[in-house]
Order: C-alpha cells, then sequence, then structure tokens
C-alpha cells in the first residue's frame, strides 16, 4: 500500500486537521476581550445564527453518541432516529417560546433566571446540583468514552502492550488537557468556533460512512454498488428499516407513542433548558441570529439519523464483519459501529476521519467544562462567597475552577471502566432532575402566578416518583404487553403530566396573585427572524417525509 497508507500518514493527516482546527479558532478569536464577563462566559453576545448552530450541534455530539446511537440501531431498527428527527420540534420551540424570553432578560445561566423568578434558595439548590453532576459525573463519562471509542476504532491499545486501561488513561489526559485549553483559555467563542469547524468536517466525515458502508454492502452480496447495497437490505429485512417500534417495544428500540410524549418531553428540557446547551444561543448577538441558530441546527438533527444510526444497521447486514460482532458477545452493541469504520474508511482518509471523531469528543468535554465553570462562578463563587468583585477576577476564579475540574475528571476517568453499566446510571440520573429544571423555567415563561415554593414542591414529587419507577422496574406485561421493562420516557411522560396539571392547579389558584413580569435587560435588539414561519414549516415537512419514509407505508413494508 505504500508509505501513504501506513500508519504514520494516518498520524500526520490527523495532526493535521486537529491543528488546523485550533489555529483557525485562535484567529478567529485574536482581539477579543476575555477579562469581561460577557466576553469570557457569553463570547461578548456576539456569536452570529451559523457559530450557534455548529455549536449546539457539536455539543450534543458526542463520540459516545456515535457509537451507541449506532448500536441501538444495529439492535433494534431505525426507531432511534427519533432522537434526532424528534429535536427539531424542540429545537423550534426554543426559537420561538424560550429564546425570546432569555435574551429579554439577558440570562447568563439558568440558575440566574430562578432566581429572578423565585429566589436566591432556588438557585443555589439547583446550581449546587448541575455543577456537581457536570463535574464530578459528566466531565469524567466524557473523556472515558470518548477514550474507549478511539481504542476500539484504531486499535490502540496494541500500541500499549494490549493494556486498555494504560490506552484510555493516555487518551484521556490528552483530551482533557487539548479539550482544557480551549474551555479554560479561550471562553466559549474559542469553544464555540471550534464546534463549528468541526461540524463541518463531522457532516462531512459522518456521512461517508453510510455511502461507503453500502458501496461494500452491494459489492460482498452482489458485486454491485451502493443501490445493491441498500436495496439488499430493503428486500432482505425491510422490518430492520422501520423507525416506528411496537408500543411495549425495550430498548435500545423507541416505541412509537414516545416520538409524541415522553422523548419530546425529555427534548424539551435538554435543548431549552440545559446549561450546556442553551448557552450557545444565550451568547446570540441578537434574538435574530439566536433564533437563525436553533432552527439551522433543527435542520441538521434531521440529517443526523444518517451517521448515528443508518451506519449502524448497515452494520447488522455487512457479512464481513460478522465474525468480529459475534466475537464480541454482549458487547456487539458497543462494537457495530467500530467495526464498520475500520472496514469501510480507506487508509488514507483514516486520519481526517479520526480528527473528526477527536472534535467531536473535545466539542462535548469543553462545552460541559466551560458551562461547570460558568454556573461555579456566577452562580455559586460570586453571590455566596465573594460578590463585588471586578469581572477579571471572576474570569480568573473560573479559569483555577476550570482547571481543578478538569485535573480532576483527568483522574477519575480512566476507572470508569472498573464500574459496570455507569454510563447508563449516569444518563438515567440526569431525569431526577430534567423535569423539574423544565418547570421551574416554565414558571417564568408561561406559569407566572405560581408561588414560590413551586420548584421545592416539583422537584420533590419529581424525585419520589421517578426514584420509585426505578427500583421497582415494571415491565409492559402490567398492561398486556411484552415482558420487557417500561421504556423510562414512558415514567417522563406520566411524569410530565402530573407536573402540569400541579403547575396549572398553582397557577389558577393564584389568579389573585399578581402576574410575575420578566424584566428586560437590554442587552440586544429582540427583533425577531422574519424568515422563521417558513423555514420552520420546510423543516416541519422534512421531518414528517423522513418518518414516512422509514415506515411500513415507506421502504419499511
Amino acid at each position: 500500500m505504500g508509505f501513504f497508507s501506513s500508519t504514520v500518514w494516518i498520524i500526520l493527516t490527523f495532526l493535521f486537521f486537529t491543528a488546523l482546527v485550533a489555529v483557525i479558532a485562535a484567529w478567529k478569536t485574536r482581539g477579543d476581550n476575555l477579562e469581561t464577563a460577557e466576553g469570557y462566559f457569553l463570547a461578548g453576545r456576539g456569536l452570529p445564527g451559523i457559530v450557534i448552530a455548529g455549536s449546539l450541534l457539536l455539543t450534543n455530539l458526542s463520540a459516545e453518541q456515535l457509537v451507541g446511537t449506532n448500536g441501538q440501531g444495529w439492535g433494534s431498527n431505525m426507531s432511534p432516529i427519533g432522537w434526532e428527527v424528534g429535536s427539531l420540534f424542540t429545537l423550534f420551540a426554543l426559537a420561538y417560546f424560550f429564546l425570546p424570553t432569555y435574551l429579554k432578560m439577558g440570562t447568563t445561566t439558568m440558575p440566574q433566571l430562578m432566581e429572578q423568578r423565585f429566589g436566591r434558595n432556588v438557585r443555589m439548590m439547583f446550581s449546587l446540583i448541575i455543577v456537581v453532576m457536570y463535574s464530578i459525573l459528566n466531565l469524567p463519562v466524557i473523556l472515558y468514552s470518548g477514550a474507549v471509542v478511539f481504542v476500539r476504532i484504531f486499535n490502540l491499545d496494541v500500541m500499549f502492550g494490549n493494556n486498555q486501561f494504560l490506552a484510555i488513561a493516555v487518551l484521556c489526559v490528552i483530551i482533557g488537557i487539548i479539550g482544557g485549553c480551549y474551555a479554560i483559555f479561550g471562553g466559549l467563542k474559542a469553544v464555540a468556533v471550534s464546534d463549528t469547524i468541526n461540524g463541518i468536517g463531522l457532516i462531512i466525515g459522518g456521512l461517508m460512512i453510510p455511502f461507503l458502508g453500502l458501496t461494500l454492502l452491494g459489492k460482498e452480496t452482489s458485486g454491485g454498488g451502493m443501490l445493491d447495497g441498500f436495496m439488499y437490505m430493503v428486500h432482505t429485512e425491510p422490518e430492520k428499516l422501520n423507525a416506528w417500534a411496537q408500543w411495549d417495544a425495550g430498548e435500545p428500540a423507541l416505541p412509537w407513542p414516545l416520538i409524541f410524549t415522553g422523548m419530546l418531553f425529555n427534548n424539551l428540557y435538554w435543548w431549552c433548558c440545559n446549561q450546556s446547551f442553551v448557552q450557545r444561543s444565550l451568547a446570540a448577538k441578537s434574538l435574530k441570529e439566536g433564533q437563525k441558530g436553533a432552527i439551522y441546527c433543527g435542520f441538521l438533527k434531521t440529517l443526523g439519523f444518517f451517521y448515528l444510526v443508518l451506519p449502524g444497521v448497515i452494520a447488522y447486514f455487512l457479512p464481513s464483519i460478522q465474525d468480529t460482532l459475534k466475537a464480541a458477545g454482549s458487547s456487539a452493541i458497543d462494537f457495530a459501529y467500530p467495526a464498520l469504520v475500520s472496514a469501510v474508511v480507506p487508509k488514507p482518509l483514516m486520519g481526517f476521519f479520526a480528527a473528526v471523531l477527536f472534535g467531536a469528543i473535545l466539542s462535548s468535554f469543553n462545552s460541559v467544562l466551560n458551562s461547570a465553570s460558568t454556573m461555579f462562578t456566577l452562580d455559586l463563587f460570586k453571590p455566596i462567597l465573594c460578590p463585588g468583585k471586578t469581572d477579571a477576577y471572576y474570569v480568573k476564579v473560573a479559569k483555577i475552577y476550570g482547571t481543578c475540574a478538569g485535573i480532576v475528571a483527568i483522574c477519575i476517568a480512566p476507572f470508569v471502566m472498573y464500574a459496570n453499566g455507569i454510563t447508563t446510571f449516569l444518563n438515567s440520573l440526569s431525569q431526577f432532575v430534567s423535569l423539574p429544571i423544565l418547570f421551574t423555567v416554565l414558571a417564568a415563561i408561561a406559569f407566572r402566578r405560581v408561588p414560590r415554593y413551586t420548584p421545592y414542591l416539583i422537584t420533590a414529587i419529581h424525585i419520589i416518583a421517578y426514584g420509585a419507577y426505578m427500583l421497582v422496574k415494571p415491565t409492559y406485561t402490567i398492561f398486556g404487553g411484552s415482558d420487557e421493562q417500561i421504556h423510562y420516557l414512558y415514567a417522563m411522560a406520566v411524569l410530565f403530566v402530573i407536573e402540569l396539571v400541579i403547575m396549572l392547579v398553582l397557577n389558577r389558584k393564584s389568579s389573585g396573585r399578581e402576574e410575575w413580569v420578566a424584566p428586560n435587560a437590554g442587552t440586544v435588539d429582540l427583533t425577531p427572524w422574519k424568515y422563521r414561519h417558513i423555514v420552520c414549516a420546510i423543516g416541519i415537512l422534512i421531518a414528517v417525509g423522513i418518518y414516512i419514509f422509514f415506515s411500513p407505508i415507506g421502504i419499511a413494508a
């Protein structure tokens, strides 16, 4: 194959593309004032729509998601596309419903908004919970998951004498240091710019995989090309291409009723109230640009199934990797995507793909680290420990905290491999606070008369009820269905309705109370994007078309 297909070529191209992103990010942020709170934490409130869209996309996308969601497609069918296509509607909700209030109030963090509506104690409660989860739980898992993906796809443990722990530890250090440099020294704008560049690479590299996979499938099954590979799937096992799973399907499938209920409510929290996501929109130079960013990202999410679910389904059919997946046994669901990548990506392009994948890992890490530093400094340190200092002082504190949190995450991350199932456990932990945060934010936007104790009541009811579900682990048999455990999003759907009723009752009982009015901070222009209606209508038609295509009346007949 020659030098250009060797390991040296892969390393050189990887380093080139990774360094290119860093150089462009540094050039785009030259001259920025990072000594002010708005400059460091909110990029000077100057992000345009396209940068917001790219950063939102990459903040959501991690290496774990590339492997995990494709593994779900391999293990079930096309139903996991709901996580991607369904995000379109909640991003539109962000643009229309949430973002105008956030920008009107000059919001920097979600707890800051909560304090304006419910007082300091509510802000402290949620700030502490979120900062602890980000710093001690989420960051180490992101590092570990990213390192594992690299080890599996590129067999890096061989370089360390088949010592997987050592390989993961070294990668965690590398990812943590590079990601920390973006988040700690560059502020939000450096994170957002690098995310946008990596987003372009991800679309190119990610979309490359299914086309190469279908081409190889066609070659191996009929001696044909890409179209032959696609038709092989359609005619061999069309039910794998169905995005409408049975109502009583177990994980990793997504039962069809959840598309309109539990998943929608869950996504409202992630895309509209989660600090690490929303912070990009809060940094918009105007409401118009913020709406553009959210809506553009919605369109990008509709393309997500091409690189997040379809490759996993292709791996299910591809003959050449079946022995590899069988040898993986119960871990095959996590090996489907790495095995496909190793089989289809040409060696000369592997360095570029590695750089794209590395960028996705970095994005998740530096985004969460930046948000953790922001919330620790502005929601905990400033109001409780040291009020009244200069912006430059608080930026310095944020950098120190970010450095400490990054070091702790690097130290913890390699040991995650000894805690079986911790990633799934941590994902379920986020559901303990998702709806309470969502309804607390909604109280500032829609339920403007509910009393100040409402967040405590909603949080207590939610934690007790969801905790009971986690302990009991009920199955569909109680409703005459399968013996699979009821999907956790069904629990979220039920709890959403219960908590919504509580909010409505409290709001109605307090009809004599003066309605809370969101203050106008006058930070940015609040003129909405005039093309938002037509663009959103086109996006909805695309989403509906995708679900019709992957259905029993489409190619899954």
